[in-house]
């Protein structure tokens, strides 16, 4: 295809449709159109292109090189054209729009309890999916275009990736209050003696609290480990564990529990807000992005 006279450009939506869900199934639900019609518009593809594009894998398509090679150009080219035909201006309250938010459940606990409410009035036909995967992958995504904004702890990011600290989170510590010998907090002795829980998704590496810890020459023994940040504080009730964590989800009080500084210096952290700069002129994204600074913002 040496033009463009030859093709409908329609078929660039359901083209990176199928790219981004890998499924014709999903990319008709995602296009609000019938599986027959998508794969329709893949076979015009195909023959338009003269490659298969997208081949079948183990119950879901795998992109060919070329496919890949367009992609990479496709979203950021199609969002370009959007923006260029969108209504002058900006109103979130006739707003239809669907954002795809990547976070962690930590994310998800300090985020969406401040968002929503302010979307359901501001905002009440803007639409949220979320989704949660790994700091690495969040970042690929947003760099691909399948995540509209990601939320986390990154560094590295590729130059093209956009970067807003929304606040810095400190750590501290949550034991049952009955445990504790002055029922409030505890020497860095006996934080040692004492069963850890971990929260992290990927057990393999050293949390920043291990860290700091090697740093002071110390190790501490680690009981129970797991992926949830939400069930982990309503664990360490009635047991001598303690849960080293990122304050904000923690209770401040109530349940037998006590929160208290750690006894050794744990870094802070900043958590950002990370979208590709392929979305900067885009209002909608703008004022999302604003509004989630002046929620968060510390």
């Amino acid at each position: 295809m040496n033009s463009l006279a030859g093709i409908d450009l329609n078929l660039l939506v359901v083209l990176e449709a199928l790219l981004a869900e890998r499924h014709v199934s999903r990319a008709a639900l995602r296009l609000n159109r019938s599986q027959p019609a998508v794969s329709h518009a893949l076979a015009r593809l195909r023959h338009l292109l003269d490659d298969p594009l997208l081949v079948r894998r183990q119950g879901g398509l795998e992109p060919t090189a070329r496919a890949m090679e367009i992609g990479s150009a496709l979203t950021e080219t199609l969002d370009g054209m959007r923006h260029l035909l969108a209504p002058a201006g900006f109103d979130p309250a006739t707003e239809r729009r669907t954002f795809r938010l990547a976070m962690s459940d930590y994310g998800a606990m300090v985020i969406l309890p401040v968002l929503l409410p302010l979307l359901r009035v501001q905002a009440p036909h803007v639409d949220l999916v979320v989704s949660q995967a790994s700091r690495e992958v969040m970042a690929s995504q947003v760099l691909d275009g399948e995540i509209d904004l990601a939320f986390g702890v990154f560094s590295g990011l590729d130059r093209s990736v956009r970067s807003h600290r929304l606040f810095d989170e400190r750590f501290a510590c949550l034991a049952d209050a009955a445990s504790l010998r002055d029922g409030r907090a505890m020497d860095l002795t006996t934080y040692l003696e004492r069963p850890h829980a971990l929260v992290d998704l990927r057990p393999e590496r050293q949390s920043e609290v291990d860290k700091a810890l090697a740093g002071l020459g110390h190790k501490r023994r680690l009981c129970l480990t797991i992926p949830h940040w939400g069930v982990a504080p309503r664990l360490i009730a009635g047991t001598d564990l303690v849960l080293t964590a990122a304050s904000r989800i923690l209770p401040a009080h109530g349940d037998g529990l006590c929160v208290f500084a750690p006894p050794f210096e744990i870094p802070a952290f900043e958590f950002t807000q990370i979208w590709h700069k392929r979305r900067d002129g885009d209002p909608a994204h703008q004022w999302l992005r604003s509004r989630l600074e002046a929620l968060l913002g510390g």
